[in-house]
């Protein structure tokens, strides 16, 4: 008698009965039907346990559903996290095709809806359990495609698990995923659910990782308001609600800061929503932190490990630590607690906007600059400046490599979500090299009270890593001060145009500060700001040098000494009233103040290279290599310097690092175009100075022989609006052709109107043919060039 527990399948629509066996697993009961077969409860007669096995509707299905099947088993088998259904095996019994997975003990989230909304506290709680979900599996290369309610479980214990593969892709790169719609389904059969797909899967478009955040988005939407956000009588008119119409308005009770987060999931255009589930992730978390209580949020915040560091704190300071505090240090010695590896440099990643208003970017670039600001006030820290940091904005790249490749030892990332005049930062600490979180925290303050906040983040940032703070600096770091809300948001503003450093940026830039000043004149950051704007503008007049010492100086008579003010006095001494020992005491003083700031390293370095002392010109040139290593200008300055000094091998080195880094950079392509001539290269010089300025250019003919193209670019460079920067151009191309007197009178020129370049005469390379003449000694001498 055969035994009971037959290995025949009952072929009738795919349905197995009870006690039918597929492999090892024994058929229990039906659990549900997905779009490509049947889950069935199961027994593992081998491991004696529970499983979801879901198998194909008949035998009979195609190689096409077969394949779909397989490709859900390895996306999900790729996946290992405890919001993620997991998957044990993929196997093939009497014809069919199966998965046998985790059982997940639960309801449906769909089921738990029913009309109506959940509470605020489960909403934001199942939404970071799905985002953290989602990041785990875009992080490998797989995305959902088809994450909605029905596809959500909540567990026994309360934890969301996501389930059902089915429609994702696995890839190497999310964002290229070339993959459509159309290539995924047989013809004429749209993939998803369609009240939960993002445009881009409307239209059968390229989907990747944001077409998850949209998904997302219409999950929170259904879980806060029991509804969905598009709804129609037709699936053609559903797809055109959903490509054409605002979703339908939530509950009046819903917070601003969670309809701000589903509104940006919710974005029509893939570009605007979050790019990664981390940020949307970090955007709940942070409303997760605002819906506890003081007492709970306070409480959280001091586990065992920030108690321990306080109690070391305290130590330090009974044994009379007065000179500096090594709190990591203290805590591993007296407290025999273990701590990581010490952190001597980091990088502040910029800060995600939570806002959902693209708008607000300035809001969050000018936080990320402010605390790399503070956290550079630490002299025994090395970090790494904002212009750098920023190149690294909406990256995917793994905070390892990020770290590798700017040799730091931790990175700082975090999001800042703004509320009105409520602003609140959540921040976290990582370690380089194990990926692994050292401390994270949530700040909240009023706006007025930002530097405040800043402050806090920074200190606590300091507390956590093992680096000496001396009590200056623990003074510099404490600000009280507060701030006109208004007036700062135009100061931020106008730091946010500045950095862009193109024309029109430094224009909106220079007016959103003047009216910084304008709505706070007792705001030494307004003013420190428009002395550094002007600076940026004034390489090659004067006029904008006088305007920016005059700036800096009304920063420094309101009281508070900041680096960036200091810059702008150093420029305006080394290139405008060529006071060369001055400039470097004010440069010594930014780098004081904050040494992440390229700027200040770079004026300094050609302050102490304009009196000859190369090699200590040489060494502060490479420190603003290290605060900003994705900065070409400092490698192409690197580079004129050892081109000056007759190194001619390590300037062709560093013209090629400035390239690298931007292929189109105008100044590294002149330090390379001067390596070739002087080499005799002169066809490779005149192509590369095609690319640089046109005197440079002018100057190269001129020196290739080439007489009348030089000329050419004289009459062109003549035919501009005169003023300074053309007597300086004219007067390289001119003493490049050994048109001594014309060159002359146009130095002559530029040496009354204070051009900026003057102090280089002596070393300038297209005035060697005038260096035997007295009268460049004269210039010299009159400028106070050694």
């Amino acid at each position: 008698m055969k035994d009971s527990l037959t290995e025949n399948p009952d072929p009738r629509h795919g349905e197995l009965e009870p006690g039918v066996r597929l492999g090892a697993y024994q058929i229990e009961r039906p659990l549900g039907r997905g779009g490509m077969g049947v889950v069935f409860l199961a027994h593992d007669t081998t491991l004696h346990r529970q499983v979801a096995l879901k198998v194909l509707g008949s035998p009979g299905d195609g190689e096409t559903a077969r394949a779909q099947l397989l490709r859900e088993a390895r996306n999900a088998a790729a996946l290992n996290h405890p919001n993620v259904c997991t998957v044990y095996e993929v196997g093939e019994a009497d014809g069919r095709a199966f998965i046998a997975m985790e059982y997940v003990d639960g309801q449906a989230l769909s089921d738990r809806l029913a009309g109506t909304g959940l509470p605020l506290r489960e909403v934001v709680r199942y939404g970071i359990e799905a985002a953290d979900a989602l990041e785990h599996a875009h992080e490998h290369g797989v995305i959902h495609r088809d994450l909605k309610a029905a596809n959500a479980i909540v567990t026994t214990t309360g934890r969301l698990k996501l389930v059902d593969f089915g429609l994702a892709r696995r890839g190497d790169a999310l964002l290229v995923d070339a993959t459509t719609m159309a290539s995924l389904a047989p013809a004429g059969v749209t993939v998803g659910t369609p009240y939960a797909m993002a445009p881009e899967q409307v239209r059968g478009g390229v989907t990747d990782a944001r077409t998850d955040i949209w998904a997302l988005g219409v999950l929170l939407y259904e879980m806060v308001s029991g509804a969905k956000p598009f709804t129609a009588t037709t699936t053609p008119e559903l797809f055109s609600s959903i490509l054409r119409d605002a979703p339908a308005p939530l509950p009046d009770a819903t917070p601003l800061a969670l309809r701000s987060v589903i509104a940006r999931c919710l974005e029509k255009g893939p570009e605007r929503r979050y790019e990664h589930a981390r940020e949307a992730r970090a955007a709940l978390e942070a409303i997760q932190a605002g819906t506890e209580s003081h007492w709970t949020a306070s409480r959280s915040h001091f586990t065992r490990r920030r108690w321990l560091a306080l109690a070391a704190v305290a130590l330090a300071t009974l044994i009379g630590a007065t000179t500096a505090l090594d709190v990591g240090r203290l805590r591993t010695r007296l407290l025999g607690i273990s701590t990581p590896a010490p952190v001597r440099s980091l990088v502040v990643l910029p800060l995600i906007n939570l806002s959902g208003d693209p708008e607000q970017e300035y809001f969050a670039d000018g936080m990320t600059e402010a605390l790399t600001s503070d956290l550079a006030k630490l002299g025994a820290l090395r970090v790494i400046s904002r212009t750098s940091a920023m190149n690294y904005k909406a990256t995917r790249k793994p905070l390892p490599v990020i770290a590798k490749e700017l040799n730091v030892d931790a990175v700082v990332e975090g999001s800042i979500l703004r509320v009105g005049q409520r602003v609140r930062i959540v921040a976290q600490l990582i370690q380089a090299s194990t990926d692994a979180p050292l401390w994270t925290d949530t700040y909240e303050r009023d706006l007025q009270d930002v530097l405040r906040l800043q402050s806090e983040v920074a200190q606590s940032i300091a507390q956590e890593i093992r680096v000496a703070v001396t009590p200056e600096e623990w003074a510099r770091l404490a600000t009280r001060r507060t701030v006109k809300p208004e007036a700062y948001e135009a100061y931020l503003k106008g730091m946010f145009w500045l950095n862009k450093y193109t024309p029109e940026g430094f224009e909106k830039g220079l007016a959103y500060l003047r009216q910084a000043v304008d709505m706070d004149p007792a705001d030494p950051f307004a003013y420190s700001g428009l002395a550094l704007g002007y600076t940026l503008i004034g390489h090659d007049n004067s006029e904008y040098l006088t305007r920016a010492k005059a700036a800096a100086q009304k920063a420094l008579d309101l009281g508070e000494p900041l680096a960036q003010t200091y810059v702008a006095f150093g420029l305006t001494k080394l290139q405008s009233d060529w006071d060369f020992a001055g400039a470097q005491r004010d440069f010594r003083r930014a780098v004081q103040l904050n040494p992440s700031i390229g700027e200040a390293h770079r004026g300094y370095s050609w302050s102490l290279q304009v009196v000859g002392r190369w090699d200590q010109a040489f060494a502060e040139m490479k420190r603003a290599k290290e605060v900003e290593p994705l900065t070409p200008l400092f490698a192409s300055d690197l580079g004129w310097q050892y081109f000056v000094a007759g190194q001619y091998n390590a300037a062709m080195d560093e013209a090629r690092k400035s390239l690298e880094l931007n292929p189109n950079f105008p100044p590294g392509f002149g330090v390379l175009g001067r390596v070739y001539w002087a080499r005799g290269m002169f066809e490779d010089a005149i192509a590369a100075h095609q690319k640089a300025p046109i005197w440079a250019l002018g100057a190269t003919y001129a020196f290739a022989g080439r007489s009348d193209e030089a000329l050419k670019i004289a009459a062109a460079i003549r035919k501009e609006k005169p003023g300074p920067a053309n007597d300086w151009a004219l007067a390289n191309v001119y003493a490049a052709l050994g048109e001594k007197d014309e060159a002359f009178r146009r130095l002559e020129a530029a040496y009354k109107s204070r051009h900026p370049l003057m102090p280089w005469i002596r070393v300038w390379p297209e005035f060697a043919p005038l260096r035997d003449d007295p009268r460049l000694a004269d210039l010299a001498r009159r400028i106070g060039v050694p």
